[in-house]
């Protein structure tokens, strides 16, 4: 599931540099904004079955691939 979640994240912030470094700042760098992070909330919902509301979370709790990661591996 790691893979498929950084494949993902990688088609939403357009740029597979994601899946290799997982302390990269993603709305630090322009990666992500929070537009983004909505879609990538949505393709999780289906493709995983995973249900994360927006509200549910801080900015600082999702700005890096590891801390998604983490963030999605809780709610499994």
């Amino acid at each position: 599931m790691r893979e498929e979640v950084l494949e993902l994240l990688a088609e939403i912030c357009e740029d597979d540099g994601v899946k290799e470094d997982m302390e990269l700042e993603l709305f630090e760098s322009g990666l992500m904004d929070s537009l983004g992070f909505a879609e990538f909330l949505v393709e999780l919902e289906e493709q995983f079955e995973i249900v994360i509301s927006p509200s549910e979370v801080e900015r600082g709790d999702i700005n890096t691939p590891e801390k998604i990661l983490a963030l999605v591996e809780a709610r499994r």
